[in-house]
């Protein structure tokens, strides 16, 4: 169970309420309930012991030859008296063999003897990245069915022919469809949140109805031109460019540790810019990125890799299995493959689970899904007759945001006896609900800048990160709401619409979006996915517009009664690539104004963890009311309290009033210390060690109390467990991050420990301000010391403060990550708020901040602006108008009475004259023929800072 930040973090959230002690000790207790809930679940059949071999196995010949990386996974059980059916387990993008070990040994403990390997191109094995391509990756599958028919511990059809299942998720998933197509000695596969066309998926275009599939999820594919899909295929290069041995989902989880940057002195510059990817492939991408556009020779390259026109050689039992928080591989693409894949006459099932490339399914939906597969394996592998045979089954729909829909959605499944449409079977039942609108512009803006927010891949939607809202830019889209619903509609697949659409060019970029409008006009859109349409041969004209058929997003998501369904057709998203030339569209419904909602009804079957849910849900409820309980006896004894508000305490954040802090032993921390932050300052707090700073912050941030004095924050009295201190964010004695979460995971739990809404956290702007980048998603152990420091100040920032507290914000920085955190701090305040540093590096004290307060031995000895205190001094600024007189002017100035050493800056030069007069040094460079642009006072933060100190 995750915990809550320890106290080194200072800030269980500043404001939080004090929590009564029996409240303490149900919370204390509700991770054991957990554990004890979770022991309750129905044991799995008894694993067999398991031993695995390792192995180099060549295949391929010639310039394609190579060595794979293999494990070999043997249960007890297999013998060559009593041979066992096998799994090719193939592994993710970016990943390896050791990416599915668990999956492996999951297997192999139900008696399977299991193959995992590295393909070529990642982890141990050599060769280059082909995309699953059958000359190459496919190729090297019917290798490894070579050896596995050489194995006397593995039953065979025939003489080298083994009985094999293929299983693997997303590149593996596309890879076990191939092999399927290729080699006839396939007998079961088990493909899972993969592709039907790489060309349909990363230049997707859903301008188009699939006329006659009758099945939920069915979405066009793509022709002669899409919407390149340019975030999720830069991750995708990226990952592959690079790989980690965690896989795509590995990386977007936070899975894996963090390697040693490589040494890539002496290296090709074309394998740095390629990677492990064969070339074609690379200048498939190369090209794509640089100009958007689909060519025949990309599509070559995807198509060749897609099983789309490979399906009817499939005669293998398929068992499908796709995500619904999938933006990379949506719910369309597995309705491609079970069409095209029924029409052969083979058993399909179809399953949709909660999560995908942009949400980890939870632990009981993980194992759940191996049970789905090892049952599929049973059953045509072992002609057991336990497997699951035909149907369909999805995530109960709710109509929470997805956020916590994900959780919800894992409890319930709704089965159906057959997956509708496939084969000649009947078509998914469809509802039409009235939508209206009026014809209204759409612009697309110069530059394409800004783009609406929806799909952040490697960090999930938007969506879900801020609990269902996205950000749509006012202007460029056109929006069309149906009436409250009278009855809850569940929508099981892609909605359809049909649109009226003119653009002067006669072509338009657009995304298609159905969002779930509550009564008090909140938004949610399901997944956070969009359709891309990519349209052309529009009319000109907007009396006479183009009628398109759009296919929306496929989803699982339930409209509540009083909601309305809101299809809402944008001309920007950010994941995507945009046309650059600003144009204005115009965008109307077609005559039939109805959205046609696919429904597919069916049995609702709780899951094993639904019991446990619904028991968790009791005890939450019950932790609920003792929160308000808590929440209502607090807000009443602090009702009686007399607040003093100070009438400019909008404009000063800060005001420290004569305040001591003063211990037992008689020691005094701080004594009569008075200054105040006006409004958009960053205010430095100097001093050496034992000055009294970081007492001071912690009497600020309500840690401890002053002993005399007053300290005020907006004009509101500063003491623990004060309302004001919402409004401040800190970061203070170290980053109290737990190791064992990801980045993301600690910011979410730190601020799920304030009670506020998720949405009041701006999560990826604060993200976005302290330069987080995709490691957010890894493991804090794994990080450096630099990182840490960052994703504390994240979580300091998080709710986006009005007054931001920060001690040494700087340590463990490099130099470019010092330069960029000032930038940070210096345009958080130009926003109206307020920054205080503490900090003992003066040089970036003096660069950052606009405002200082020295102290010493507990007491501050000036307040000023950092100009006024360094411009004290006798050091002078000396420029030069010809830069070839520099060396003449050093040696002058060196050589004035008491002057001390010039420096040489870029600025001039800087001098301390000592006795020496201004005037006189300037008189003394003027007679040596040495012309001089400015002599101004000039000392550094540094020399005043220690003068003021030694005169303290």
């Amino acid at each position: 169970m995750r915990t809550a930040p320890g106290p080194a973090r200072i800030g269980s959230r500043p404001g939080a309420r004090p929590v009564p002690s029996a409240l303490l000790a149900l919370l204390f207790l509700l991770p054991v309930l957990t554990a004890v809930l979770v022991g309750t679940a129905p044991a799995a059949r008894a694993a067999e012991e398991v031993s695995t071999e390792d192995a180099r196995v060549p295949s391929g010949s010639g310039a394609d030859a190579v060595e794979l990386d293999t494990t070999l996974y043997r249960p007890a059980s297999a013998t060559a008296g009593s041979p066992a059916p096998a799994v090719l387990l193939a592994h993710g993008f970016g990943g390896s063999k050791t990416s599915v070990d668990a999956d492996a040994r999951d297997l192999a403990g139900r008696g399977y003897v299991v193959l995992a390997w590295s393909a070529r191109g990642f982890g141990a094995s050599t060769g280059q990245i082909g995309l699953d391509d059958p000359r190459y990756e496919v190729a090297d599958v019917s290798t490894l069915l070579d050896l596995l028919a050489a194995r006397d511990d593995v039953v065979r059809d025939a003489p080298g022919d083994p009985r094999v299942g293929v299983a693997g998720g997303s590149y593996g998933g596309a890879l076990s469809l191939l092999a399927a197509a290729y080699d006839d000695r396939v007998d079961a596969i088990a493909p899972q949140i993969t592709w039907n066309s790489l060309t349909t998926a990363f230049f997707p275009d859903q301008a188009a109805e699939v006329a006659g599939a009758g099945t939920p999820a069915a979405t066009p594919g793509t022709d002669d031109v899409g919407v390149f899909k340019r975030l999720w295929a830069g991750l995708f290069f990226g990952v592959g460019s690079v790989p980690t041995g965690d896989g795509l989902l590995g990386a977007l989880g936070g899975g894996g540790s963090a390697a040693a940057a490589p040494d890539l002195s002496g290296i090709d510059p074309q394998l740095l810019t390629c990677g492990r990817f064969r070339s074609d492939v690379c200048a498939a991408y190369q090209s794509a990125a640089a100009t958007g556009t689909l060519t025949p020779e990309i599509a070559a390259v995807l198509d060749r890799s897609s099983p789309a026109g490979v399906l009817d050689r499939i005669t293998a039992p398929t068992l499908l299995v796709q995500g619904t928080q999938d933006s990379l591989f949506g719910l369309g693409q597995a309705d491609a493959n079970a069409r095209g894949i029924a029409a052969n006459g083979t058993d399909v099932r179809v399953v949709w689970y909660a999560g995908g490339h942009d949400s980890p399914a939870s632990a009981g939906v993980t194992a759940d899904l191996r049970d789905e597969v090892a049952g599929w394996f049973d059953r045509y592998l072992r002609d057991s007759g336990t497997g699951t045979g035909g149907g369909f089954s999805y995530p109960a729909p709710t109509g929470l945001g997805s956020g916590l829909g994900q959780v919800q959605g894992g409890s319930q499944t709704v089965s159906a006896p057959t997956y509708p449409g496939l084969d000649g079977g009947d078509p998914v039942q469809r509802r039409d609900v009235a939508v209206t609108g009026g014809t209204q512009p759409v612009v697309n803006p110069a530059g394409g800048s800004p783009a609406a927010l929806t799909i952040v891949p490697g960090l999930g939607s938007v969506s879900s990160a801020l609990g269902g809202t996205t950000l749509e830019i006012p202007g460029q889209f056109a929006a069309f709401d149906s009436a409250p619903l009278t009855t809850a509609v569940d929508v099981v697949g892609a909605s359809t619409v049909r649109l009226a659409v003119s653009a002067p060019g006669g072509t338009a970029t657009m995304f298609a979006k159905l969002y779930d409008v509550g009564p008090d006009g909140s938004t949610t859109l399901p997944g956070g996915l969009v359709a891309p349409l990519a349209l052309t041969g529009l009319s000109a004209d907007p009396a006479a517009p183009t009628e398109v058929a759009v296919t929306l997003p496929a989803i699982v998501h339930r409209f509540e009664v009083g909601h309305s369904m809101r299809v809402l057709v944008s001309s920007t998203d950010q994941a995507f690539s945009l046309p650059v030339q600003p144009a204005v569209a115009s965008v109307a419904l077609a005559d039939r104004t109805t959205l046609s909602v696919p429904e597919v009804p069916g049995q609702v079957q709780a899951t094993a963890g639904a019991t446990r849910w619904w028991v968790l849900l009791g005890v939450l409820v019950l932790l609920g009311l003792l929160g308000w309980l808590a929440a209502v006896l607090i807000g009443r004894r602090r009702a009686r309290r007399v607040s003093v508000v100070e009438p400019d305490g909008e404009d000063v954040p800060l005001r420290f009033e004569n305040v001591t802090k003063a211990y037992k032993d008689g020691f005094v921390a701080v004594r009569d210390l008075s200054f105040e932050v006006r409004r958009g300052q960053v205010l430095g707090l100097l001093g050496p060690n034992g000055a009294g700073k970081t007492t001071s912050l912690r009497m600020l941030m309500g840690l401890i109390r002053p002993t005399e004095g007053r300290i005020s924050i907006f004009g509101h009295a500063a003491g623990p467990g004060a309302p004001v201190l919402s409004r401040l964010g800190s970061f203070v004695e170290g980053t109290g991050l737990q190791p064992h979460l990801s980045g993301r995971d600690n910011l979410t739990l730190y601020w799920a420990a304030t009670g506020r809404p998720l949405a009041d956290a701006h999560m990826e702007e604060a993200i976005e301000i302290a330069g987080l980048g995709t490691a957010l998603d890894k493991r804090v152990r794994s990080y450096s010391q630099g990182m840490r420091q960052r994703v504390a100040i994240a979580q300091a920032m998080l709710g986006l403060p009005d007054l931001l507290v920060l001690d040494e914000p700087t340590n463990g920085l490099d130099p470019p990550q010092i330069h960029a955190m000032r930038e940070v701090l210096q345009d958080y305040a130009r926003t109206g708020r307020t920054v205080i540093v503490s900090s003992h590096l003066l040089s970036e004290i003096e660069q950052t901040c606009s405002h200082v307060v020295v102290m010493a031995k507990g007491q501050k000895i000036v307040q000023g602006t950092v100009e006024e205190i360094i411009g004290a001094g006798g050091s002078v600024l000396v420029g030069l108008a010809d830069p070839a007189d520099t060396d003449r002017a050093v040696a002058l100035l060196g050589g004035l009475p008491g002057a001390g050493t010039v420096e040489r800056t870029s600025e001039g030069l800087v001098v301390d004259l000592g006795p020496t007069g201004r005037a006189a040094a300037l008189t003394a460079l003027v007679e040596a023929g040495i012309a001089v642009d400015q002599l101004t006072p000039r000392r550094r933060l540094e020399d005043a800072f220690l003068s003021l100190v030694g005169e303290s």
